[in-house]
């Protein structure tokens, strides 16, 4: 096996969220690059060992990890991936709306971490990277809750790297732009025009496209290997440069 493919070789790894998405991207590269993978989701399916939970219920993520970790032999990388989105400015969605993204996006992730930390404490090469998005550090209309989550996810994120640093354990996150994924495809589904609508998506970043799963989950496989042994509260934007680039309009 080359070394491109077995950088994670003798690693373990548990994708929250790894059914689908971002998360079943970034589970098929951590495996094709030598990581022994779980996968704990709602609906897990059967092509990595599977760990049902709903990350809102901290009794289950516990349950949930320590099966995990059981049968991967420990654990050594978490992928903090679930989330779910919401449309609207802050008018729009009632308080229990708020605080079920909450719960899910932010404080899921803190079940799942809070739950690995003992495993990860152990390990030989320990990284937490949790799925942020672009949304944390630009304005976008109509993303009100969602960039409220998101926000969050980037303050916990580094505020967990100054936590855990001298425990060996780098945490991480990735921002992508608008990503090609069944999430954002049930968006453009809500629309009142969906082929309008995704080339508006497309538009608003430099590239002119919507970002893939497998570009995220590039992006998350190198922040959890020892190549990026030395990277440690950083948020690394996959986004086509919307977040950085001003661009002028092309004539």
């Amino acid at each position: 096996m080359s070394r491109t493919t077995a950088e994670l070789d003798g690693l373990t790894a548990l994708v929250t969220g790894g059914g689908s998405g971002i998360g079943l991207a970034a589970a098929r590269l951590l495996a094709a690059r030598g990581a022994r993978v779980a996968v704990l989701d709602l609906s897990p399916g059967t092509e990595f060992i599977a760990v049902r939970a709903d990350v809102t219920d901290d009794a289950a993520v516990r349950a949930a990890v320590t099966d995990a970790a059981g049968r991967l032999g420990g654990l050594d990388i978490l992928v903090n991936n679930a989330g779910v989105g919401a449309i609207g400015t802050v008018a729009d969605n009632p308080d229990d709306e708020w605080h079920r993204v909450f719960d899910v996006n932010v404080v899921g992730m803190v079940r799942a971490a809070r739950a690995a930390l003992p495993y990860l404490r152990e390990a030989r090469h320990a990284a937490i990277v949790n799925t942020c998005s672009v949304a944390a550090t630009a304005g976008l209309p109509q993303r009100a809750l969602y960039s409220a989550t998101k926000g969050a996810v980037l303050s916990l994120t580094l505020a967990m790297a100054a936590d855990h640093i001298h425990e060996g354990i780098r945490v991480n996150c990735v921002n992508p732009g608008t990503a090609d994924t069944p999430w954002v495809g049930r968006l453009l589904d809500q629309a009142d025009d969906p082929v309008a609508e995704r080339a508006a998506l497309e538009a608003r970043q430099p590239m002119g496209r919507l970002v893939t799963a497998d570009e995220v989950a590039a992006a998350i496989a190198y922040l959890a290997s020892p190549a990026a042994a030395a990277v440690t509260g950083t948020a690394l934007a996959v986004d086509g440069g919307m977040a950085g680039l001003r661009l002028r309009p092309r004539h």
